[in-house]
């Protein structure tokens, strides 16, 4: 059967109001293939997705949130009848509820996705007959595809009954297990690495992060599939142009801005930069330097934000610093502008990291780990320079060599903009996961 001859479900988890990078590339490659002819539908569990571009995800919810979250703490819910459960997973519902930030229970959030892996064993085994029912009634599926492993539960009954192939997306889920307490990290991982076991394929954008889920997972190396990361480079077009308007501007003062731009969080080495910056401002002619963070901050992670914005209040930093928490598709925009070299200093391997993408678009130079999911990119393109993960000196020194550097940063962005439109727009990244997708049919 040929792609354009089968019917695609594309599960992603939503995740409650934030931008997510796992949404926006699934919303994105559905986009692509659709404007293929491909007979493809984005279904959200969970949540709603958030995107920048247009959703054209379904307006339903499987798994709603409220539900799955109140089946696993009273038993009542886990019978209620369909009516109410209907009334539950209402996406308007939802999205007003998830909008108010929730500090969840280290505890609590470890039996949930315990039981979510439990699938049709778990407390949710009523969302798992309900998404089955429609999928074998109304969607009638010839393959399917997760967003990720996490809301891999429902694999074996779909496998059993469907008898069509599912493929996963591993966008993150090391992350998320990673923060799970004992005894639920090892017994959620456990699950997973059954759950992976009945998997036909897993895609991933580079092959460092195959290697870690691999090793996590227990997932020989045939399984994975690598696809092309890739963004909207036509949405981009506006805040490129801004980007060499304001640089020029940047220039003309002798006033250049560090970026950083990812979720605001101990994993994207936050804490590196600002401890790169506060050393690199003692150094001769970056008296002028500023910093701009910006991004989506978790509950969860306020408290480390504080402690890095208290860093810089220390080092008497805080008038040629700036942080912007949270931003819509408006404040993200006019945040590149007047950005001259940027880094996310990412201390695990990056599954994605669009934000490097969105970077090169905007013909910034990019300062990056070597060994993570970026180095093969940027050796490619030549848009940066890679340094020893973990090293602030390092770091600090390679952006100081870059800010003193105007030709060599100018070059640099401008290679970015380049590899970035002919090798990772929507057409190149729709293609690369398509060839994929037609191999399992």
């Amino acid at each position: 059967m040929r792609l354009n001859e089968a019917r695609v479900i594309y599960l992603t988890a939503g995740a409650a109001g934030m931008y997510c990078g796992s949404c926006m590339h699934d919303n994105a490659v559905t986009r692509g293939l659709l404007k293929r002819g491909v007979n493809i539908q984005l279904l959200p569990l969970y949540t709603p997705i958030r995107t920048d571009e247009e959703d054209v995800s379904v307006d339903r919810v499987f798994f709603g949130g409220i539900n799955v979250f109140l089946q696993q703490k009273i038993p009542l819910f886990r019978h209620l009848p369909g009516f109410l459960d209907r009334w539950l997973d209402n996406p308007a519902l939802i999205s007003r509820l998830s909008a108010r930030a929730v500090k969840v229970d280290g505890k609590e959030l470890g039996s949930l996705a315990l039981s979510m892996a439990r699938g049709e064993s778990g407390y949710q085994r009523k969302e798992v007959a309900r998404l089955m029912k429609w999928l074998k009634e109304e969607a009638k599926p010839d393959l399917i595809v997760l967003s990720n492993l996490l809301i891999g539960g429902v694999v074996p009954s779909i496998k059993r009954e469907l008898e069509i192939p599912v493929l996963v997306n591993l966008q993150g889920d090391d992350v998320f297990l990673n923060d799970l307490i004992a005894p639920y990290k090892k017994k959620v991982i456990t699950e997973m690495q059954g759950l992976a076991g009945k998997v036909d394929g897993f895609l991933v954008f580079n092959e460092p992060y195959a290697k870690v889920m691999g090793d996590l997972l227990d997932i020989p190396a045939e399984k994975f599939h690598l696809t092309k990361l890739g963004i909207d480079t036509e949405a981009l077009q506006g805040m490129a142009a801004g980007c060499d308007e304001q640089r020029s501007q940047n220039a003309s003062e002798s006033a250049l801005t560090i970026g950083f731009f990812a979720r605001l969080c101990p994993e994207k080495g936050l804490d590196l930069l600002v401890d790169a910056f506060i050393e690199l401002k003692e150094k001769p002619g970056m008296e002028k330097v500023r910093l701009k963070v910006g991004g989506w901050l978790m509950e969860k992670d306020r408290e480390f934000l504080e402690v890095q914005q208290a860093k810089l209040v220390k080092a008497g930093l805080v008038d040629v610093s700036e942080v912007v928490i949270s931003p819509d598709k408006e404040g993200k925009q006019a945040f590149f502008p007047g950005i001259d070299v940027f880094s996310v200093p990412a201390v695990a391997i990056e599954p994605k990291g669009l934000y490097v993408l969105e970077a090169m678009t905007c013909g910034i130079p990019v300062v990056e780990p070597e060994g993570g999911g970026f180095a093969g990119v940027i050796r490619e393109s030549g848009a940066g320079r890679l340094v020893s993960p973990g090293d602030q000196g390092v770091l600090a020194t390679a952006l100081v060599d870059l800010l003193n550097s105007p030709d060599e940063r100018q070059a640099m962005g401008k290679k970015g903009q380049r590899f970035v439109m002919e090798h990772r727009g929507l057409d190149e990244m729709t293609e690369s996961t398509a060839e994929v997708f037609g191999e399992f049919l």
